[in-house]
């Protein structure tokens, strides 16, 4: 402490600027990243790349120098495009990491804050608590059962106890009970720290390679995508190489000549815009998840959202408003009452059967205060007109409680200062202060569940000391309370020998005196209320996983909309299940109550077992396992603990139930937009190529050269498909059952789609084609119509594919949305300049469009658009009379 110059009341603000400036800001060291020549290099290594390398390489050879720059252009084009793309996604996840950053709990001039962990500095007091993620090299002052897991620098499997004990100089980190470093976790007890290395000083500084590099965006859907690339460009290679044989040796074509219509169907067929494509489309859906509070650690997590069947949920502050208010009290001479006030505000009154009275009056009252404020860990802050709980919602709903029955919290302080406690803990579930008063005495004060207090209790306040005490009826009334939708907390105290100023818990585990009972409520969010009837008319189903007592669970699931409400399973008869029997129960219930983050590993067990897509929320060290067990782990980024975070693949940034429902929808319309741009450019791609294989095979003229195509692929094809990845949600996408995630992207009624329109893209292209040299124009114009039957057809194809389910000649549907238009006025400026424009003439070998045979190609657009909606009817009839 003298070393840092700092004290146990930590520093003041103006030191921790002053040390800021000096040290640094407390991260890091940044993973190296490639430079932009490195990713520019990363954009040529793809095979289809490669395949246009070859050919351009080869055009070059044979003296095609028009084929051989547009073939250049593309490739150089699709570069640039990735490179761009490969950036802003950089860009996206690191201002997601920013949205992630963690907190520190310090003392500074005496005060309880919560800090950025890059804003800790050497000299910081910083406290710690379960579930803590430790952000500096600390030395311990005060540690209290402390368990810090440290396997991160040490590889040890067990948690390291902590102490305050002096350690060898060269001891090694494993042996340095009274440090905490920065990484490890604080797994059990608390404790008190100096900061004594901050950033890349530490001890995790000097293994940052252990951290990991940076997040990348490839998802097991990519990586599918980039296999079906794969496979479709041997196949394509393939047909290719035939083509090429065919013409040689049957239709005796020249080899320059029949090589680049083998070129053309190559670059026909490869949608080499689907990787693009889709990356965009998932990077839409992060971004748009991140607007409704959703965040994506883990970028599968935007497919699988989209997938899910069940949802797991805490109740508390995720259905609930997390503004704890106590509601009820329970007195040991059997009065009852009721507290009025909302929120943290310690305004409101009390009343006795409908009727105020002064609190004042009422000892018993004032001693269950007394107990509720001074066992308590939060604090309240003024902030204007609103006052702001610091800490657990319940024991700043408790401190309003004592504020409302008259108590001066600073004063209680100040008169029974705490002299040791025992933090509340998941085993005991209790926790308990010791307190000693400036006339030489102490006392013990407890709080906790019912069921674990009462019992402990020899006596209650209002014992005429014969030893008698109702435990039952206690219990009964805690039933009764927690029935009308209460938390139920029981309140005790018990002497304790003056001279004595440590606390163990076998001292509290016995001969208490009740105080009596408080009920608090959390009133449900009124958006949650909405979301889960909007889940459950999507097919998922709500369950909702509580510590909470049964009969609480159960209110609040009836007052949220839960199915199967009128009984909960507890944590207790979890216990004595099998997996069978567990696997039985959990398809029939949806409240679980006074369960362990244990019991929530059984459950996610057990729906996956049953074959459901499962989502899990926690903000626990001890609810990891579950939520990294769990399909998709949710964790609550406001009081959720690092931990929790870490193990989800998706942060609520504002813990609300709303934001998850509002995810799997987004989840749905990213899957949807993926179909979408699936759907539209296969049959593009492969009306292009069957048009140039018919030619070929009919040994007649190419409808559209190979440059062509590369200008209808580099320009129309990926601008419009692109649009396809900004599509909102589809009005059906939260009122059909999830999709399997074993589904195929594309199964066989849009196999039989990609097939149907690559035919009338054909006919299209090359009706078009021999119509107009039937007519007796040139070939340079009728590929022209070809070409721009082809942009229309694509066009319309767009329209028709922005709804795969319902119809689209409706308003909203021909109206499109803003990067619909955008991307089609874009389209028709390219092709108009393509078209009319007298250099292109020389590049793409085009002449102008005479206006009937615009009209031409505008009508068999509109004809493509009017079949594809009668087959969309007719399927839906189909369907609607299954």
């Amino acid at each position: 402490m003298r070393r840092l110059e700092s004290q146990p009341e930590g520093l003041s603000a103006d030191e921790v600027v002053r040390r800021l400036a000096v040290h640094g800001p407390n991260r890091l060291p940044e993973p190296e990243r490639p430079g932009p020549l490195r990713r520019l290099a990363r954009q040529f290594a793809g095979l289809l790349i490669q395949v246009l390398l070859g050919a351009a390489a080869i055009t070059a050879l044979l003296g095609h120098w028009v084929d051989t720059a547009v073939i250049l252009l593309v490739v150089i084009a699709n570069a640039v495009l990735g490179f761009v793309q490969e950036g802003r996604a950089e860009r996206a996840l690191e201002a997601i990491r920013d949205m992630l950053v963690p907190f520190a709990t310090v003392l500074r001039g005496g005060r309880r804050l919560a800090v950025p962990a890059g804003e800790l500095v050497p000299g910081d007091v910083v406290l710690l608590e379960p579930g803590d993620r430790v952000a500096a090299d600390l030395r311990l002052f005060r540690a209290r059962a402390l368990r810090i897991e440290e396997a991160v620098l040490t590889g040890e499997s067990l948690p390291a106890e902590k102490d305050i004990a002096i350690a060898e100089a060269t001891a090694m980190v494993g042996d340095r009970g009274g440090m905490a470093h920065a990484g490890t976790l604080v797994v059990a007890g608390s404790g008190a720290g100096f900061v004594v290395a901050t950033g890349a000083r530490t001890e995790l500084g000097r293994v940052t390679n252990l951290l990991g590099a940076a997040e990348g965006i490839q998802t097991p859907l990519l990586r599918q995508m980039a296999q079906f690339a794969r496979r479709l460009t041997f196949v394509v290679l393939a047909v290719a190489g035939l083509t090429l044989v065919f013409g040689l040796l049957v239709r005796g074509m020249p080899f320059a000549e029949l090589f680049i219509a083998v070129v053309g169907i190559a670059v026909a067929a490869i949608p080499e815009g689907l990787p693009t494509v889709l990356t965009v489309a998932l990077a839409i859906g992060v971004r748009r998840m991140a607007r409704r509070n959703a965040i994506i650690r883990r970028l599968p997590a935007v497919e699988t959202l989209g997938s899910v069947s069940v949802i797991c949920t805490d109740k508390t502050g995720t259905l609930t408003r997390n503004e704890m208010t106590v509601r009820a009290v329970a007195l040991p001479d059997g009065t009852a009452l009721e507290v009025g006030g909302d929120g943290y505000a310690p305004h409101g009154g009390f009343a006795r059967d409908g009727r105020e009275i002064d609190p004042a009056s009422v000892a018993a009252l004032t001693n269950l205060a007394r107990a509720a404020a001074l066992c308590n860990d939060a604090a309240l802050r003024e902030a204007g007109a609103e006052w702001r709980a610091e800490g657990d919602p319940m024991e700043a709903a408790l401190l309003a409680f004592a504020m409302k029955a008259g108590l001066d919290l600073r004063a209680e302080a100040v008169a029974r200062p705490r002299t040791d406690a025992i933090p509340f803990d998941a085993v005991h579930r209790f926790m308990a202060t010791l307190h000693h008063d400036h006339q030489g005495g102490a006392m013990i004060m407890v709080k906790g569940a019912p069921e674990r207090v009462i019992p402990m209790c020899d006596r209650d306040a209002s014992d005429a000391a014969d030893g008698r005490f109702a435990a039952e009826a206690w219990l009964l009334r805690a039933d009764a309370l927690a029935a009308g939708g209460n938390r139920v907390l029981a309140l005790a105290c018990r002497e304790h020998p003056a001279d004595r100023t440590t606390l163990g818990v076998a001292e509290v585990e016995g001969g208490l005196t009740l105080l009596g009972l408080v009920g608090l409520q959390d009133p449900p969010r009124p958006e949650a209320v909405a979301a889960v009837a909007a889940c459950r008319a999507a097919g998922i189903r709500v369950k909702m996983i509580t510590g909470d007592h049964a009969g609480t669970a159960c209110a609040i699931g009836r007052q949220i909309g839960l199915a199967n409400t009128g009984q909960a399973v507890t944590g207790a008869e979890i216990d004595r299940m099998d997996d069978a029997t567990l696997l039985r129960v959990v398809a029939e219930t949806d409240v679980f109550a006074r369960t362990s983050p244990e019991h929530k590993l059984r459950l996610v067990d057990a729906l996956r077992a049953a074959g459901a897509i499962t989502a899990m929320t926690g903000d626990g060290v001890n609810d990891a396992p579950a939520l990294a067990r769990a399909d998709v782990g949710i964790a609550m980024g406001q009081r959720g603990t690092e931990a929790a975070k870490e193990a989800a693949q998706v942060v609520l940034a504002d813990d609300n139930f709303a934001s998850i429902a509002a995810a799997v929808q987004e989840g749905r319309t990213v899957r949807d937009n993926l179909r979408k741009s699936v759907v539209f450019l296969l049959p593009i791609n492969g009306g292009e190529s069957l048009s140039v294989m018919l030619a070929v095979l009919l040994g007649t003229t190419l409808p559209i050269t190979p440059v062509q195509i590369l200008w209808v692929n580099m320009v129309s094809t990926v601008a419009l498909a692109m649009a396809l990845a900004f599509e909102p949600g589809e009005p059906d996408a939260m009122r059909r059952p999830p999709r399997p995630s074993a589904e195929p992207l594309v199964d066989r009624a849009l196999l039989w789609r990609v097939a149907l329109v690559s035919a009338l893209i054909l006919a299209g292209v090359f009706g078009t084609f021999e119509a107009a040299l039937a007519a007796g124009l040139e070939v340079e114009l009728a590929r022209t119509i070809a070409v721009n039957t082809l942009v229309a057809m694509e066009v319309a194809y767009l329209f028709s594919v922005r709804y795969l389910r319902q119809p689209s000649f409706t308003f909203h549907g021909v109206r499109g949305t803003p990067a619909v238009l955008i991307a089609l006025g874009l389209v028709v400026v390219m092709q108009s300049l393509f078209t009319y424009a007298p250099p292109m003439e020389a590049l793409f070998g085009t002449r102008p469009l005479p206006p009937l045979w615009a009209g031409v190609v505008l009508a068999v657009g509109a004809a493509l658009f009017v079949v594809l909606e009668v087959e969309k009817w007719v399927r839906r009839r189909i369907t609607k009379g299954r």
